[in-house]
């Protein structure tokens, strides 16, 4: 098929095209979470060294995702992921092959270009739809994508046990090459192209830095997504060595958050319309507030249980399933003109945030840690989302906005 029917702004993506897009770049994040224990052992590294895996790949996600945005909105959504997955492949080859953990770790952090799957599959949302439709778009597309991660560490629990932690990666490579495959079939261009520098468009930044209702979106995604990066860098650790599971049994309990993730985006893909956005965003800040400080006050009382401790991650899920499509969209609202710049930013601020508090949580569960600092840290995140969105809506009425 010639190249210029897919440049044809009247043929957009199919959804499963987006879903599978921002699936994968999920499921890289987590798939191989409870093999962390077994890895360290295999690489001869502390469990601290090998939960660098997760902090470093979000640290550099952030940095990707500021340019990513400005390239794409410069040359186009097509060009920039087909690119994107192809140097995925590559990394994802150099983890399967890395003989000792630095070596991994460097491939590791590499197979952050995938972040462009999550941030453009926004993007292009925003392109075909306008405020609130994109809301309930972005809501069905992530939760579709979040069956992907939801048996993600169930399979990759499974697959370490049965042959080893070398099949997650060999899983991905896989995935990346379906993906690319469709992504190359499918997804025609939906940006509006403009003839301005890479430079230029990373200029356009002051104009999104200066709004307060860009803030506002960006730092309510960042810290309620703060919580589940939390959650992401030290429910491993809290599973196996505070509770004493499996690796397989760390992946099942690790569904629960993605069951209560998929529920909100559902709620998102419902209702958001109707209920508007900001006030869609405040619930599931709440929810998983109130979830979080329930958690909180269970430990406290000297209940200490796996199944407690992962039950009410379920309200983390929940939450964040409410609050992000559509925190994401209102950021996505600030400036149209530049989507898919706000959607890289507004993400690197929120997996920014994320790998500093992953890296945090991995710090504070040294030897002889209970899950307590842990809930705690993800409650005072959720307490910075509530606050965050109460700004929006602050402001939002002093400017006669819905919301």
């Amino acid at each position: 098929m010639a190249d210029s029917v897919f440049l044809d702004r009247r043929t957009p993506p199919h959804i499963a095209t987006l879903i599978l897009l921002a699936g994968v770049s999920a499921l890289t994040m987590n798939i191989f979470l409870p093999s962390l224990p077994g890895m360290a052992e295999w690489f001869g590294v502390p469990y601290a060294t090998m939960q660098l895996s997760v902090a470093l790949y979000l640290a550099l996600s952030a940095v990707l995702q500021v340019v990513i945005g400005p390239i794409s909105d410069r040359y186009g959504r097509r060009k920039v992921l087909l690119g994107s997955l192809i140097l995925f492949l590559i990394a994802t080859v150099g983890t399967l092959l890395a003989p000792n953990a630095t070596v991994f770790l460097a491939f590791r952090m590499a197979q952050a270009v995938i972040a462009a799957g999550m941030v453009l599959s926004r993007a292009v949302v925003r392109d075909m739809v306008p405020d609130a439709q994109a809301a309930s778009m972005i809501g069905y597309v992530t939760m579709g994508m979040s069956i992907v991660p939801m048996v993600g560490p169930v399979i990759g629990g499974v697959l370490e046990e049965a042959i080893g932690w070398q099949a997650n990666f060999g899983l991905l490579l896989v995935l990346g090459l379906l993906t690319l495959w469709l992504t190359w079939a499918d997804l025609g261009e939906t940006a509006t192209l403009r003839p301005v520098t890479l430079g230029a468009q990373i200029r356009q930044y002051p104009k999104l830095l200066r709004s307060q209702r860009f803030w506002g979106y960006a730092l309510c995604a960042g810290f309620s997504s703060g919580s589940f990066f939390a959650y992401l860098g030290g429910a491993p650790y809290v599973g196996t060595e505070v509770f004493g599971l499996s690796a397989s049994g760390v992946g099942a309990l690790f569904a629960l958050t993605a069951v209560g993730y998929a529920a909100g985006n559902f709620v998102a893909g419902r209702f958001s319309v109707r209920v508007g956005m900001n006030r869609m965003v405040f619930l599931g800040a709440l929810i998983t507030l109130l979830g979080l400080g329930a958690l909180a006050l269970v430990t406290l009382a000297g209940v200490h249980s796996a199944l407690v401790f992962f039950g009410f991650t379920t309200f983390v899920g929940l939450g964040n399933g409410m609050t992000l499509p559509n925190a994401n969209a209102g950021l996505l609202s600030v400036k149209p003109e530049l989507a898919g710049t706000a959607s890289g930013l507004g993400g690197a601020i929120m997996i920014g945030g994320g790998a500093a508090l992953a890296a945090l949580a991995g710090a504070l569960l040294g030897p002889g840690a209970s899950e307590m600092p842990l809930v705690l840290l993800m409650l005072a995140s959720a307490s910075g989302a509530l606050l965050s969105i109460l700004w929006v809506m602050r402001r939002a009425r002093a400017l006669g906005l819905p919301g």
